[in-house]
């Protein structure tokens, strides 16, 4: 089984108490957004084959990750060098490339990926903007991450709503970025990758096939997985994405560009539900509630060890 605990959410950086206590507890609730449902998750390092995260500020976690040392991890961070006008409660990207840098020290450089997404042009943030923050963020994660994974903006109609300045990335523009970074991070030893961009960066060296593939959480763990066809992957990319155990519209550090969380206003009001001491992300589960606990045996190949 392998846990998500960021495509909905930044648990990291608003839940991390209520995420060990999950840990201490050893099972996890959470609630399907589209029927209402409660899945019921062992948090057992013998059955869990990852935890995956994904966050913009993996500090809150950092003074007690000790208690994951019994499981295999993967940490996606998003740096980012945008201002208070774009990402409004998020800290300042030097201070999140000294939580990285500590972060990977603590779990290893294979388990830590660095994120620059999603890119946007503005007349503010443009093209050589980009590319010199892109290159000052390099070169500080150096030896501290082997991949980095961008993307450009997805104009979902909920975006907009919050973000209605917000344009496509042209394709000349979208090539002039895959050059310039594909430069700089050769020289940082940091691998290039997209995830359901196309294939149009791949001339510069990037790898379009996803994210968090197989091979990411194999590298990550240092163990081959043996997941059967069609398990935990979508259509759009080679991904493996688990069960997630986030909730929507929770997230509270209000980026413009957020496609999970609609409402900052209704983030804010959920965040005021949300229960530490609960297996449920926000709120606590009620009498007339049907828990379906769900059973998945470890992945892990045991015949075959990692090349």
């Amino acid at each position: 089984m392998i846990i998500n605990t960021g495509s909905r959410t930044d648990i990291p950086a608003f839940f991390s108490k209520w995420f060990y206590n999950r840990i201490s507890e050893g099972f996890v609730c959470t609630r399907n957004p589209y029927n209402n449902d409660i899945y019921k998750y062992p948090l057992n390092s013998k059955i869990i084959d990852c935890l995956c995260f994904c966050s913009k500020n993996p500090k809150p976690m950092l003074n007690n990750l000790d208690n994951l040392d019994d499981f295999n991890q993967f940490w996606f961070v998003t740096i980012n060098p945008y201002d208070k006008d774009v990402e409004v409660n998020v800290p300042n990207f030097k201070n999140v490339i000294k939580s990285f840098k500590r972060l990977s020290d603590c779990v290893g450089i294979n388990k830590v990926s660095w994120r620059y997404d999603p890119i946007f042009i503005s007349e503010k943030y443009d093209l050589d903007f980009h590319i010199e923050m892109f290159t000052k963020i390099a070169h500080e994660l150096r030896g501290y991450t082997t991949d980095c994974t961008i993307s450009f903006i997805d104009l979902y109609r909920k975006v907009l709503r919050n973000f209605p300045d917000a344009v496509d990335v042209a394709t000349e523009e979208r090539l002039i970025i895959g050059s310039e970074f594909s430069k700089v991070a050769n020289d940082c030893n940091i691998k290039m990758k997209t995830c359901v961009e196309g294939t149009l960066l791949d001339k510069f060296g990037f790898d379009s096939s996803g994210c968090m593939t197989q091979n990411v959480i194999e590298k990550a763990i240092g163990k081959n997985l043996k997941i059967p066809k069609g398990k935990y992957r979508i259509r759009e990319c080679d991904c493996i994405f688990g069960r997630d155990i986030g909730a929507y519209n929770t997230c509270l550090h209000g980026c413009k560009y957020c496609y999970s969380t609609v409402n900052p206003k209704r983030a804010q009001k959920n965040y005021k539900l949300h229960n530490s001491c609960s297996p449920l992300l926000i709120g606590n589960i009620k009498d007339s509630d049907i828990v379906k606990e769900v059973r998945e045996p470890s992945y892990i190949d045991t015949q075959q060890k990692l090349l």
